[in-house]
């Protein structure tokens, strides 16, 4: 006797009903329309303020000598300024003087700092941990308090109004915190390549100019950046140290268009648009190396 069983009937599966449209979850990280047009918003604006003083500078240097007087209105440009500049003042007198002292503070401070950064790195000797606290220190001190001490010495040495004079004094601004910095960038870059330059017969200051120099070259482009504009901006120290025509930076140079009963706006302006273009070639072969130096520096020690 067979049995047959029955199915049972199943009946269809009623609808899902359909979504209702709701607004779009926003991804982690992404930002609604008005967030967005804020922010650019902001960049923009915070761009025309950066460039407007760049601009309006190079605006009155071709205004000529009434530049400065009437600056809003737009005709007569002309490169009456920069032409009077070169060829009628001492321009390029100072100019020399300040790239011989910009290099030769930027050769001699970054090779200071290099050596003293890597031996404070590497080198277990009394006093290491001190000496690089002695570099911040040094720092705190403001220009106004390191004028007179340092006068003496160089009077003393007989230095003063040279390039030796203007140069160690440089130095002896920048040095400290691209010794720092330096000694920052060395502690990431391994132990191990010493070892094995020990072990290829190299010693150590073969070690440190063959193997550690070439891979700290982002650390050397940000501190001879420095350096370059440290010496290549300064003011205070050159005005006080130097006393004759022919050995005027452009820091004191510049001094003279100004005197008590008018300032040559236009001959300013224009020196002031020429001194920036050896500051943008320096910052532009330098540029990639500056974030690579200024972000392995900060990450030991």
């Amino acid at each position: 006797m067979s049995t047959t069983l029955e199915q049972p009937a199943t009946t269809p599966a009623a609808p899902l009903p359909a979504p209702v449209p709701g607004p779009r979850r926003r991804l982690r990280g992404e930002r609604s329309r008005a967030a967005s047009a804020a922010l650019h918003g902001t960049l923009v604006l915070a761009a025309l303020v950066a460039v407007f003083p760049v601009v309006f500078l190079v605006f009155v240097s071709l205004r000529g000598r009434s530049g400065w007087t009437h600056p809003t209105e737009f005709s007569g440009f002309s490169l009456t300024n920069y032409t009077q500049v070169l060829t009628e003042t001492s321009f390029t007198t100072w100019f020399v003087n300040s790239l011989v002292l910009a290099a030769g503070t930027t050769l001699l401070g970054v090779a200071i700092a290099a050596s003293a950064g890597y031996a404070v790195s590497r080198m277990r000797f009394p006093g290491h941990r001190p000496l690089m606290w002695v570099f911040l220190i040094v720092q705190m001190f403001p220009v106004a308090v390191l004028i007179v001490p340092l006068y003496n010495i160089l009077g003393s040495m007989r230095l003063l109004d040279s390039y030796a004079g203007l140069i160690i004094t440089y130095c002896s601004v920048s040095v400290p915190f691209c010794a720092w910095m330096l000694k920052g960038y060395f502690d990431t870059i391994p132990v191990d390549i010493d070892e094995a330059g020990r072990v290829d017969g190299l010693t150590p200051f073969g070690t440190f100019w063959r193997l550690i120099l070439p891979l700290a070259r982002p650390g050397l482009a940000v501190t001879a950046f420095y350096t370059f504009l440290t010496a290549w901006a300064e003011v205070a120290f050159a005005t006080q140290f130097l006393s004759s025509e022919e050995m005027y930076t452009l820091s004191v140079g510049l001094q003279t268009f100004i005197s008590q009963q008018k300032a040559e706006w236009g001959l300013l302006t224009a020196s002031a648009v020429l001194i920036t273009v050896p500051a943008g070639l320096v910052f532009f072969f330098a540029q990639k190396h500056l974030v690579a130096g200024l972000t392995a520096g900060g990450t030991k020690g």
